[in-house]
């Protein structure tokens, strides 16, 4: 039986907190600190949370992130901090437009651009909810990796089996040692472990950061290949969101993802994220690196 040092459940989430919020050293220039999920390089999703996150700090409280459009450049260091230098590109009536860089030992690992609006009414229409069984009695993703913890590798197997900020329950999950072929489509419950500041802003860096879990997987699903696949090399390339309303990330949302194209090597993903009631509160795209070293 594996034994896991982890961090108490209860200061998890918060330590995620911690971690989005950012410390200012200087007028729109921001530093975080990195976390190590034992994969070598920085997950997507913190830079996505950290670099919305600073945006948000250099805009007036009554405009909302509307959408986002980011770039991953380069692998980032999880042993080193990253800084963020946010551009106040415009202050409009309406809108707020920032651009924010990450950096890593003198080098660009990634740019975003970000809108930001003050709130209106105007016409309203949605996609439909896909007819999806609730999250209640569907196993999370711990669970599932608690069940196959010998066949991960030791070298993350600490960091797969201790208790998430965000737990994870997969729909239509697959067996990520033995995968068949299955439709390009990926079905996720997913929530915040426990109550969050009532912050709408903090909801949606949150948010920004927990939209690049799995999102590239769907592109591998007709394939039957998952990234623990030794011969894959797989990675996000560029990641689109847009928030359409308002949602609490501690109340379960679900991520309805389609893969319409794969070629070349690169995967195409789009995603929707619904409320339990069926609300659309956010859409995402992203492609992503898929190479197969057959």
């Amino acid at each position: 039986m594996t034994t896991t040092t982890c961090t108490p459940v209860q200061n998890v989430l918060d330590e995620l907190l911690d971690l989005l919020y950012l410390e200012m050293i200087e007028e729109n220039i921001f530093r975080g600190k990195s976390q190590d999920m034992g994969f070598g390089n920085i997950f997507g999703g913190q830079v996505l949370g950290q670099a919305m996150s600073a945006a948000s700090q250099t805009v007036p409280k009554d405009r909302q992130g509307h959408s986002l459009h980011a770039y991953f450049l380069r692998p980032g260091d999880p042993a080193k901090p990253i800084v963020y230098t946010v551009d106040c590109t415009r202050d409009g009536k309406s809108f707020t437009t920032r651009r924010v860089t990450a950096v890593q030992k003198g080098q660009a690992i990634f740019t975003m651009s970000a809108s930001f609006k003050v709130d209106e009414t105007g016409f309203s229409h949605q996609a439909q909810m896909p007819d999806i069984p609730g999250p209640e009695g569907i196993e999370s993703e711990l669970e599932r990796a608690r069940r196959v913890q010998d066949k991960i590798p030791a070298s993350i197997r600490n960091q797969i089996l201790c208790v998430k900020p965000i737990e994870i329950r997969p729909v239509n999950p697959v067996d990520p040692f033995a995968p068949t072929k299955e439709k390009p489509e990926r079905y996720v419950w997913f929530r915040a472990i426990h109550k969050m500041p009532d912050d709408m802003a903090v909801h949606r860096y949150m948010l920004a950061y927990a939209s690049d879990f799995g999102l590239v997987a769907a592109s591998l699903y007709p394939h039957g290949r998952t990234f623990w696949d030794p011969k894959m090399q797989v990675a996000s390339l560029d990641h689109a969101m847009w928030f359409h309303r308002d949602f609490w990330m501690d109340d379960w949302l679900l991520y309805a993802i389609h893969s319409p194209s794969a070629s070349r090597a690169l995967g195409l993903n789009h995603g929707h994220i619904y409320t339990r009631e069926g609300s659309l509160v956010a859409s995402t795209s992203q492609q992503g690196l898929i190479r197969f070293r057959g």
